[in-house]
């Protein structure tokens, strides 16, 4: 083996030959050529009696991006240096590499993130850990899944977004801005990364405050057409509309009602179904009960699958899209898509609306009744905050029952046309009474 001084010059005209060789310039810094024409530098020496042989890098003047690689001859050598200093003091350099590399191997992906967030947070804390779980597996995983965790950075986000921006759904993106952040941060926790990749990344998309709330009249058309024939939406999706407007609760509240949480006139949401995590009892008016029927097993069960099950939150929302936007509903092999008509009509005559602006609608209309928003929160089941809500466990029964029963009043009134009598607020009351005391 002759030695020598490596120059740039001797290393790029070494040429490869039938046979692999090496050449070493001393004290164990070596280049090896394979017959392919790959050039790798070497270390090597000796630890503890045995003859080691550490790749230091693969001779890349171009510099392609990988951490193997070495770009030039001045970057091999302080390689070297520093794999011989580590020998002087004791310590293996490839065993140490060997470690590091393992400990790379090991490290968890993306996906085996994704499957451990679902796991041990979203699903024992989340009652919409479904939406998480179809987020990561439609934008995310696809994306990243292969990629170690502790490679994503900050510009990797930010392009991940954008991509879901460009297909048009900027408001996705937000939503998945948030779970990335929420997701990364558990990471953190759980020590898989250092720091928070998503830290500075600011929503893409401004979103305005959902305002909408329909007026009388669309009040009243709305109930007219939900009885039309013509409409592309089950009888099921149609009551589950009616009995948001009717009672204020929550869509998936109301789309998965069961038989068993009905007591004559009073319904009571379980804590697992709530959103806060507190039952809740509704007041059910002759409108709801109406509504309802006599079903049994869940109020409004799903046409698809063999098990009985109910409708899905989100087939409400779609099916109003349907007749609002004159969109077709195709299954394409496991996903769900929406052709634009154009043609088509109207069919629920409104502008669009989602399910949850029906129970804001209920909220506005209470108000305007001059029902006190303290007895409005209870109706819809708002949490409660501050002291109040640690002291306070009046049921609020005979309120809410008030409330809805005025609300139905209104509601008659509005879809009839005829009036509904004049509603006295609760504070009205008491200020009435106080003031004959």
């Amino acid at each position: 083996m002759k030695k020598m001084v490596f120059t740039d010059i001797f290393i790029r005209k070494l040429k490869p030959e039938a046979k692999k060789f090496i050449r070493s310039e001393g004290n164990g810094f070596t280049i090896r050529v394979m017959p392919s024409g790959v050039k790798a530098f070497l270390y090597i020496y000796a630890f503890d009696g045995k003859r080691r042989e550490m790749v230091l890098g693969h001779y890349d003047p171009g510099y392609v991006n990988s951490t193997t690689n070495i770009g030039s001859l001045a970057e091999a050598r302080q390689k070297f240096e520093d794999a011989r200093r580590n020998v002087a003091s004791g310590i293996d350099p490839l065993a140490e590499k060997e470690l590091i590399a393992e400990e790379r191997r090991l490290a968890p992906t993306v996906e085996d993130l994704c499957d451990e967030y679902i796991k041990h947070w979203s699903k024992p804390r989340k009652k919409s850990w479904e939406s998480d779980e179809r987020t990561l597996n439609k934008d995310v995983i696809p994306a990243w899944g292969r990629i170690k965790t502790k490679d994503i950075r900050k510009r990797d986000i930010v392009l991940l977004l954008e991509g879901v921006v460009k297909r048009g759904s900027p408001i996705s993106a937000n939503r998945l801005r948030a779970l990335l952040h929420k997701m990364f941060t558990f990471a953190v926790d759980r020590d898989i990364i250092g720091s928070n990749p998503c830290a500075g990344v600011k929503p893409l998309s401004p979103e305005k405050p959902k305002e909408r709330a329909l007026s009388e009249e669309e009040i009243k058309t709305l109930w007219e057409n939900l009885d039309k024939t013509e409409l592309i939406m089950s009888p099921e999706i149609k009551r589950a509309l009616k009995l948001i407007l009717v009672t204020g609760q929550r869509p998936g509240e109301v789309a998965g009602m069961h038989r068993r949480e009905l007591n004559e006139r009073w319904w009571t949401i379980p804590s697992e179904r709530s959103k806060n995590g507190k039952a809740h009892r509704v007041y059910l008016t002759d409108t709801a009960l109406k509504t309802i029927g006599d079903s049994k097993g869940f109020i409004f069960p799903s046409p698809r699958g063999e098990t009985e099950r109910p409708i899905a939150a989100g087939a409400l929302h779609c099916a109003l899209r349907r007749n609002i936007k004159g969109q077709e509903y195709r299954r394409k092999g496991t996903k769900r898509t929406y052709k634009p008509k154009p043609e088509d009509p109207n069919r629920l005559g409104l502008a669009d609306f989602t399910p949850h602006d029906l129970r804001r609608t209920v909220a506005t209309r209470m108000a305007e009744l001059g029902i006190m928003e303290e007895i409005i929160d209870r109706v819809l089941n708002h949490s409660r905050r501050g002291i109040i809500r640690v002291y306070n466990h009046y049921a609020y029964d005979k309120e809410i029952k008030g409330a809805l029963e005025a609300w139905e009043r209104k509601l008659k009134s509005i879809i009839t046309g005829k009036g509904a009598g004049k509603v006295v607020s609760i504070s009205t009351a008491k200020g009435k009474a106080k003031a004959s005391g």
